[in-house]
């Protein structure tokens, strides 16, 4: 059985630097990136702390060729995506991880 995967895209309190990636647990990588999980990392340096947008995928591979779609286009086409869901770039994390609080 294949497991899921989603696109993400971080940001920081200025809406300045965007950051995509991908991953099979969105709850959880989103989570690294606000507690800096990893110091070093380019989210960390540049305080990307808020989830403006993400799309899920039936399978990893799914979510991967997507990412690279996305990496490849430019921060215009990025930020209509994100104001086509979420034109105020609200964090979008509380929401989610709520939503899947009630899950059964």
């Amino acid at each position: 059985m294949k497991k899921g995967g989603s696109i993400y895209i971080m940001t920081n309190k200025n809406n300045t630097v965007l950051y995509i990636g991908v991953t099979s647990d969105l709850i959880r990588r989103v989570s690294e990136h606000k507690v800096k999980t990893n110091p070093t990392s380019f989210t960390a340096k540049y305080n990307l702390d808020k989830l403006v947008y993400f799309e899920n995928f039936h399978s990893i591979e799914e979510a991967i060729n997507r990412e690279k779609q996305l990496k490849g286009g430019s921060r215009l086409k990025k930020e209509a995506m994100i104001n086509s869901i979420n034109p105020e770039w609200i964090d979008l994390f509380d929401g989610l991880y709520r939503q899947c609080e009630t899950l059964p």
